[in-house]
């Protein structure tokens, strides 16, 4: 049951529904903490390719050696991992919202999974990080992701990039 809340709540803070509303109709949820002045960032999302697949964002620890690790691998080591899947909404503004266990600095990762499998596709799938800095062709550094969350909620805005080329990643229109 804690799955399905969790999914209607995700659901509810990309559809643009107020966040009174949200907090009013499903408690204890990723997009609640974004309402409630809880430890949270809140992610608004621009330049996705199209309205197809899910969204994702996954919270690592802020060190080089767990960023982009195998949350199995972080969970089995009793490190912090937060991940929030969401179905594209087909209209309207995005904004996703997942909550952090304390203030402090994560490393934050974007996804736009737009094939509908569970592994990142890098033919056709998008990624993004806080930075918005190019991603280009190399693995991404934990410098791009890093995202220090104060007492409340922090908002960032993140630009999906796709493959261009042999350019490697990029925001479409650049």
């Amino acid at each position: 049951m804690r799955k399905i809340l969790a999914g209607v709540t995700a659901l509810l803070a990309v559809t643009g529904l107020p966040a009174a509303a949200q907090a009013a109709q499903v408690l204890g949820s990723d997009a609640s903490a974004c309402s409630t002045g809880d430890p949270a960032i809140r992610v608004n999302v621009e330049g996705l390719k199209d309205r197809t697949g899910e969204l994702k964002l996954e919270l690592y620890p802020a060190t080089e050696a767990d960023f982009l690790k195998d949350d199995r691998d972080l969970i089995k080591e009793g490190k912090f991992f937060r991940r929030v899947r969401l179905p594209t909404p087909q209209t309207g503004p995005v904004s996703l919202c997942i909550r952090v266990p304390t203030p402090g600095p994560y490393a934050l990762l974007f996804t736009h999974n737009r094939d509908g499998k569970n592994k990142f596709n890098f033919w056709s799938d998008g990624a993004g990080f806080a930075s918005n800095v190019k991603l280009g062709r190399t693995r991404p550094k934990l410098d791009m992701a890093r995202i220090v969350v104060p007492e409340g909620v922090v908002t960032t805005t993140i630009r999906a990039q796709y493959l261009r080329g042999l350019g490697g990643f990029g925001p479409l229109g650049s």
